[in-house]
């Protein structure tokens, strides 16, 4: 009985070996729903209105006289950007960005503002900063609201920014941190999962993972450079990478297909054994790493106390920057 279930899963994924994009080498089963992305130019769009909210907070010309001269985009008014020399992504200052959100160590943990582990998020660092964010979600974000919901892209969002913020706050105390690059991280780390627990339906696997695995180490090694906070991108990473085998493990092609198949064809069960292994081991770790990042921040604890290379892992210093104020 099992060997004829076998077969019928293994035609299946033969008759669909053809991808359904043009530019993608995934396969969408044919009696899985095509959702329509809503959420994810939602989340832009949000994006982009805390960003003139802040510059309108931010009122260069104002709040800064001395300097009015120097404010760049001056026709802009009140939404003219800091100094380059000051701000080189046109955008706020850091104090206006402090005071609308961003992730402060000190704040977080001394005066109980864990609420900016979420905010920060929302905040960008200049047009450079929003601009090259939107445009990844975009290119990320739709295809996977598509093809899995607006319910888990949007957990996996949130939940990944989220992880992102508590691992550095852990590892970053001397600057305040903006963007929403560990939410983005977490939804590359949410489609290698994807791949993986899904590995029977792609076609090109193996150019497949070696391509996204690309995009992945290129976007982290980036980090390295100064004042770009890596730890929120591979927070980030590690929660939408557990993510994925939670919340996008794909039915095998039987279970879907049951009610067309012969009588004596019976499908027992609707995922393969090694997705409910993943699935089980990566809700286990997420919510043992969450706890344990969580006491350990808001009990004061210094993560470069407990691992004296990975400030590394943000900053690698050479001839031409340092990384003590990273």
């Amino acid at each position: 009985m099992s060997g004829e279930v076998e077969d019928v899963e293994n035609r299946g994924v033969k008759d669909r070996e053809r991808p359904s994009y043009s530019s993608s080498s995934y396969v969408i089963e044919d009696s899985e729903t095509q959702w329509t992305s809503w959420l994810v130019p939602m989340v832009v769009v949000a994006n982009v209105g805390v960003f003139l909210v802040v510059m309108f907070v931010n009122n260069c010309p104002k709040h800064n006289p001395r300097i009015e001269g120097k404010c760049e985009a001056r026709f802009l008014g009140r939404f003219s950007f800091q100094p380059l020399k000051e701000n080189p992504l046109f955008g706020p200052s850091s104090s206006t960005l402090e005071k609308m959100g961003a992730l402060d160590w000190d704040k977080v943990e001394h005066k109980h503002q864990g609420w900016r582990l979420f905010t920060c998020i929302w905040l960008h660092a200049g047009v450079i900063h929003l601009v090259a964010n939107m445009l990844s979600l975009v290119f990320i974000g739709i295809r996977i609201e598509q093809q899995f919901g607006f319910v888990r892209v949007g957990i996996i969002y949130l939940l990944s920014g989220f992880g992102g913020s508590i691992l550095s706050s852990l590892f970053i105390r001397k600057n305040i941190s903006v963007g929403a690059s560990g939410a983005l991280f977490g939804l590359l780390g949410a489609m290698l999962s994807e791949l993986i627990t899904n590995w029977t339906i792609y076609t090109n696997k193996v150019s497949t993972l070696l391509t996204l695995l690309v995009i992945i180490a290129i976007n982290l090694s980036i980090g390295i450079l100064p004042h770009v906070d890596n730890f929120a991108h591979i927070g980030g990473f590690l929660t939408g990478f557990l993510i994925g085998f939670v919340l996008m493990p794909r039915p095998r092609f039987g279970w879907l297909e049951q009610p067309n198949l012969p009588a004596r064809v019976n499908v027992k069960s609707k995922y393969k054994a090694y997705q409910y292994m993943l699935w089980l081991l990566s809700l286990v770790l997420l919510i043992v790493g969450f706890t344990v990042a969580l006491v350990m921040l808001f009990h004061g604890e210094n993560g470069n106390d407990h691992c004296h290379w990975c400030h590394y892992l943000s900053c690698v210093p050479s001839s031409r920057w340092h990384c003590e104020e990273n």
